[in-house]
């Protein structure tokens, strides 16, 4: 029962999240996800449920995508997912988790004190590829995009949607990747299905509160996020 309990409490809060933000399922879902499941069905799980959620809500917020920079996210990240899953198969898990946590939270800081960075072409391609990487090895794309979103001062909006967007196409080519090449089970999908009434009534609440959220809560929201997902991950890889 206890168990139950946390997984409903999981998919709710991590919908919530991310309909509200455009981001936040996987950083919120699979470090949680990981207490009760196996690393490959949390991951995978995760993969489905946020893959769900990217399509019911893509239709409404559309119009808000930079095309320009989706396009660019997509061409680089195809070049980051043959790594990320490579990584997820032959590497060790702590070391990678220990020093992505470290370059999320040095770069937050970072943030936090007013950096700043330009967009580029190539900075769009790099963080996609990053972003794919780190799909297909931890099953989180998105705190490079959120790092780098946040440090240009992205307006919420365009944040959400384009971020959205891309999620369309890397948590279907990463569940495809995954099931590939690591594998697949029952524990996955029936789990996937038994939390989507859970996923639509967080999403329903966190449509409501994203036309609440202005761009300096949103701002915070973000902070929070990253300095959760860092430190999850450092504890992570040094509990053992």
């Amino acid at each position: 029962m206890d168990t139950i309990v946390l997984f409903i409490g999981i998919i709710l809060v991590a919908a919530i999240l991310q309909t509200s933000t455009g981001f936040g399922f996987s950083i919120m879902a699979t470090p949680f996800l990981l207490l009760i499941f196996e690393p490959r069905e949390a991951i995978q799980i995760n993969l489905v449920l946020s893959l769900v959620i990217s399509f019911a809500l893509i239709s409404k917020i559309r119009k808000d995508i930079d095309l320009g920079i989706l396009k660019r996210f997509v061409i680089g990240s195809a070049a980051g997912l043959p790594v990320g899953i490579s990584l997820f198969l032959l590497l060790d898990m702590t070391l990678l988790k220990l020093s992505i946590s470290v370059i999320i939270l040095v770069l937050t800081v970072l943030l936090m004190l007013k950096f700043r960075v330009k967009k580029t072409n190539n900075r769009d391609f790099t963080i996609g590829g990053l972003s794919g990487m780190l799909t297909t090895s931890i099953g989180m794309p998105g705190p490079p995009i959120l790092l780098y979103f946040s440090g240009t001062d992205t307006k919420k909006e365009t944040l959400r949607a384009t971020t959205l967007g891309f999620y369309l196409f890397i948590y279907a080519m990463s569940l495809i990747v995954q099931v590939i090449f690591a594998g697949t089970n029952k524990i996955v999908w029936t789990s996937s299905g038994l939390a989507l009434p859970i996923l639509l009534i967080g999403m329903f609440v966190g449509q409501k509160l994203f036309k609440r959220i202005n761009q300096k809560t949103f701002r915070i929201f973000t902070y929070i996020i990253l300095l959760f997902t860092g430190v999850y991950l450092f504890y992570e890889s040094w509990k053992w």
